[in-house]
């Protein structure tokens, strides 16, 4: 499946066993042996009783992820599919996350509240999270929000001209975020409309990422660039997103699924 090329393998562990660790994840993430995806997705059952489905989140590294935005969407609505509701919630480690089908057939997930203070990030150190200085970093001068994972947002003059490539590595790593950052350099299109490119975190550059728009769309309304509803455009497409007075963070997109079918079973033998 994909939100905005921002591409998943779903695998569904509700019923049986499925033990996916790193190597398996690693072996089923490599893009000319298995399968690829930014992430690997995982459907076991919910472990709060206020869930449809949990969501185990794997990186192409293998590790895991707290949040995954556009994820949560594809998981949202296949469970939709299957039980015909057009509300339901998924369960992650970062906690339940509403998801509902709109009218206009956008999955919109709340997101849960942008965490602002510099030890939820986390920081190193204490320091004002709406301008965050990186000594010796290519970009400084960020916004470090946590949408259920840290990001740090940059806005620049031209988010296009930014070599990504070169500087994401460089800014994730940064002593700055001991538990590394996704990194999102921003430019402005318009009144409300932003572009977004996004680095994210033990994945590299992907078409989109959003939990990093959810980042965005805080950090632009932090900054007093935008007001609280905001579009955000990336590589792959355009998220809506709404900053509520209540902290919580909304996120409207498409999902698609591209394929369905089983992995051969010496995948992920030859990678145990």
């Amino acid at each position: 499946m994909h939100g905005l090329g921002n591409d998943f393998v779903v695998l569904d562990g509700r019923e049986a066993s499925l033990p996916i660790g790193v190597a398996e994840a690693r072996a089923i993430g490599d893009r000319r042996t298995g399968v690829g995806f930014d992430q690997l997705l995982i459907m076991r059952p919910a472990r709060d009783s206020a869930a449809d489905v949990f969501m185990e989140i794997r990186n192409t590294d293998g590790s895991e992820a707290e949040a995954c935005g556009n994820g949560t969407r594809c998981v949202a609505a296949l469970v939709m599919d299957e039980t015909g509701n057009d509300s339901i919630s998924v369960e992650t480690v970062a906690g339940v996350l509403p998801a509902t089908r709109r009218e206009d057939g956008l999955v919109c997930v709340d997101m849960g509240p942008a965490n602002l203070d510099w030890s939820d990030i986390p920081l190193a150190k204490a320091a004002d999270t709406l301008h965050i200085e990186l000594e010796g970093a290519p970009l400084s001068d960020a916004v470090g929000i946590n949408i259920g994972n840290p990001h740090a947002v940059f806005f620049v003059d031209d988010a296009e001209a930014v070599e990504l490539n070169a500087v994401g590595p460089q800014l994730e790593t940064h002593a700055m975020f001991p538990a590394r950052a996704n990194i999102e350099v921003v430019s402005g299109l318009g009144t409300d409309k932003l572009r977004m490119r996004v680095w994210e975190r033990a994945v590299g550059i992907t078409q989109a990422c959003g939990s990093g728009a959810c980042a965005v769309a805080v950090a632009a309304h932090r900054r007093g660039l935008t007001g609280r509803a905001v579009e955000v455009v990336l590589d792959g497409g355009t998220l809506f997103l709404e900053w509520r007075d209540d902290g919580h963070v909304l996120m409207a997109g498409p999902t698609a699924t591209v394929f369905r079918g089983l992995l051969d079973p010496s995948l992920l033998e030859a990678a145990s």
